[in-house]
Order: C-alpha cells, then structure tokens, then sequence
C-alpha cells in the first residue's frame, strides 16, 4: 500500500480548458448570400481568424471558403477553391479581401452612406459620438480622404 497522496484534482473554469483559454470569440458561421447580413458577417470571420491566431493567407481564405455556402456563396466558393488548387500557391491576401467585398457587401448601403454622410450634422450630440458615426459613415461610403475631411468641417 503506497502513502503517497492521491493527485489534486485540478478546478477548470469556465473560461479555460484543460489549461488553455477558451475562445471567447464565436465562430461567426455561414454566410450564405444575404447582402445585408455580409457586413457583420465579415466584422465577424475578421474576430475569429484573429482570436484563433490563423495567420497564414492560404489558410484564412480555406477557412473563409468553408464558410460560404448556397447560391452565389457556394457557387464563388467552389470557384475560390478550385483556382486555389490550379495555382498551387498562396494568394495574396488584400486582392481576396477586395474581392470578396465587391462580390458580396450591399452596395445600396455604401450609396445610403454617401448620402447620409453629406447631410450629417453634429447638432446637440456628443462630439466623441458625432465623430465615432462620421468615420463610420465615411468608411461605408468608401470615400476620399480629401471629400471626408471637408465635410467633417462643413458638418461639424
């Protein structure tokens, strides 16, 4: 008979798993061709290739493609897919993300952007809030620099 201790058995939290942190960040899901939906979505798959440390380009796009699916999504993730295997290389990241943008964002909602933001006025509001909005609508509207920058002072 041994009289060594039994081992302690060790508290796991919620928050950890058998040592390592759980990820708080949740798989943001399938994307399957709403337009109006894709914006989140994307803030979304953007979280959690980044909490889950997916780093390499190739396979941020695989994990991008494997999360496409139905009408025009699957049919351009089959396509995706299929132009990776005939390159046999890595695709460069800033050409994907563009063109993923232009192929699935609502291009109703950066033409309300553009409009929205040229009528935009501080009023009473905030102006930590006003600017936060300002940057956002300017972001969606995907304008210049120059234009942004006169109508945060026509609008101010």
């Amino acid at each position: 008979m041994s009289t060594e201790p039994a081992p302690m058995a060790i508290e796991i939290g919620e928050n950890v798993t058998a040592g390592m942190p759980k990820n708080m960040v949740p798989d943001p899901g399938w994307f399957d061709r709403d337009r109006t939906k894709f914006e989140d979505w994307w803030r979304g798959i953007r979280l959690f290739l980044k909490s889950n440390r997916v780093i390499e380009t190739n396979n941020r796009i695989t994990a991008i493609l494997a999360r496409l699916r139905g009408g025009v999504a699957g049919i351009y993730a089959q396509k995706k897919l299929d132009e990776l295997d005939e390159e046999l290389g890595t695709q460069d990241w800033e050409d994907f993300v563009k063109e993923i943008k232009t192929t699935f964002s609502n291009k109703s909602k950066a033409a309300d952007a553009k409009w929205k933001i040229e009528t935009f006025k501080q009023g009473k509001r905030n102006t930590a809030d006003f600017i936060i909005e300002f940057e956002a609508l300017a972001m969606k509207a995907d304008m210049d620099k120059l234009h942004t920058i006169f109508l945060l002072k026509k609008n101010v």
